[in-house]
């Protein structure tokens, strides 16, 4: 669907009302807390996004007690590995950008700040589901920073020429796909590297990999939703609907897009920035569709395609995590650095973690690229908001079970093993990694 470097995953990564005895091998405190100091203070600060240096120099501009020095790290799964090793040599910096899925894995290894007591007080300019996802156990560990919406976008010229209407079901979707093949072009494309697909239509199945069983992780990658939307998957990968374009060529990727070649995607907003600054042929050619739904099913969006809500973290080792908190809140309520991160031309088109995030709509879609599709997308956009699923739990061992994941997406996508042959194995491995890691588990 999208490429994993860039995911914005918006879901519940809050474990509340447990201990954390045998849930997190580990977990990180407020540490050292904040330093006396008697002039103006300097945080670190790591991200990836287009427009946060913008948002950085506007920060600086406004304040003088604080000021922010920002390094451009390449990507996310980058900022994870460069964390890492931050960490353990003791020079992490004070703020991070990530994503809601590695914050369970991060408090596990003790890496970030309890932040609660400095931004509880603004909890009600969130929206909840956002606001869970810097949480874990109750307690906060950063700042949200954005939402996903997630919707189908398509060509609307390719659909027309071939008598398709937008899918509104799987069943629709992976017709419709069929009818496209006898033309040359799919209905979708499956990066090798990137399960996300699974992970979110699982979600919207009603999955659960990791839930929390008394005073234990629950651990399921076979239950009823996996399974349902393995289906899907396997369906289109063996009737050969998926392009299989590696977001490692990313110009490439665009450029197939562009010429036609492959006629939707399911994404959010963020992702339309890299459509509107890449593509020269299909401007105006494109519309938003409400994400297919299963059969017979209500709306549900996943909370996903590669967008969990972004967050703004604090480190542990941070000495000055008072400011830090001060810093990361005005990035996600500054009006002006809301704006800048919403646009798709100034920022990655992401829709803000804020309780009126509908107001950002206009902001965060293309007119360029939607053309007279621009104002009926603002309805598909502000609906995915409302059915947005929120009981999603990201296990403390998100980023090596991801890992794991990659490698037998890949062989998924070689037709070199089935999607239950993999689910099958994740379960096994994922149970067997927490319980090396001294994680309770149950699975």
């Amino acid at each position: 669907m999208n490429f994993t470097s860039l995911r914005r995953r918006f879901a519940r990564a809050a474990v509340t009302g447990l201990a954390l005895t045998g849930l997190l091998s580990a977990c990180g405190g407020s540490g050292s807390g904040d330093k006396a100091s008697s002039g103006p203070v300097t945080l670190p600060f790591w991200g990836w996004a287009n427009g946060q240096d913008a948002v950085v120099k506007a920060f600086n501009a406004a304040h003088k007690d604080i000021k922010l020095k920002y390094t451009k790290v390449t990507d996310q799964l980058t900022m994870q590995k460069q964390l890492t090793n931050a960490v353990k040599a003791g020079n992490a910096p004070c703020l991070v950008q990530n994503t809601a899925e590695y914050v369970t894995t991060w408090v596990s290894q003790g890496a970030l700040a309890d932040i609660s007591q400095y931004v509880s007080a603004d909890k009600d300019k969130f929206n909840a589901g956002s606001w869970a996802s810097a949480q874990v156990q109750g307690k906060s560990y950063g700042v949200p920073t954005s939402s996903a919406p997630a919707f189908t976008i398509y060509r609307t010229d390719v659909f027309k020429k071939y008598g398709l209407k937008a899918p509104t079901t799987w069943d629709e979707f992976i017709a419709a796909g069929k009818v496209l093949k006898k033309h040359g072009i799919k209905i979708t494309n499956y990066a090798g590297e990137d399960p996300s697909t699974l992970e979110v239509l699982s979600m919207q199945a009603g999955a659960h990999w990791y839930a929390i069983d008394g005073n234990s992780w629950k651990v399921d990658f076979q239950d009823t939703g996996s399974l349902k939307a393995a289906g899907v998957i396997q369906d289109i990968v063996d009737n050969d609907l998926n392009s299989k374009l590696s977001f490692a060529d990313y110009a490439a990727v665009q450029r197939n897009y562009d010429n036609g070649g492959t006629a939707t995607r399911q994404i959010s907003t963020w992702q339309m920035a890299g459509m509107v600054q890449n593509f020269t042929k299909s401007d105006g050619k494109w519309a938003l569709s409400p994400w297919p739904t299963f059969q017979g099913e209500a709306a549900k969006t996943p909370a996903g395609t590669n967008q969990s809500g972004g967050v703004t973290l604090v480190t542990k080792q941070c000495t000055h995590q008072q400011q830090a908190a001060e810093a990361a809140l005005w990035m996600s309520t500054d009006t002006g650095a809301v704006k800048t991160m919403a646009s798709p031309t100034t920022g990655n088109g992401v829709m803000p973690a804020l309780a009126d995030s509908n107001a950002y709509v206009a902001e965060a879609i293309s007119d360029k690229l939607l053309g007279t599709n621009y104002e009926p997308a603002k309805k598909v956009v502000t609906d995915s908001l409302n059915t947005v699923t929120s009981d999603w739990v990201f296990g403390p061992d998100w980023t090596a079970m991801f890992t794991e994941l990659q490698t037998g997406w890949a062989k998924v996508m070689n037709k070199e093993q089935k999607v239950t042959d993999l689910l099958a194995h994740m379960q096994e491995w994922t149970v067997k990694d927490l319980k090396s890691r001294g994680i309770s588990v149950k699975g």
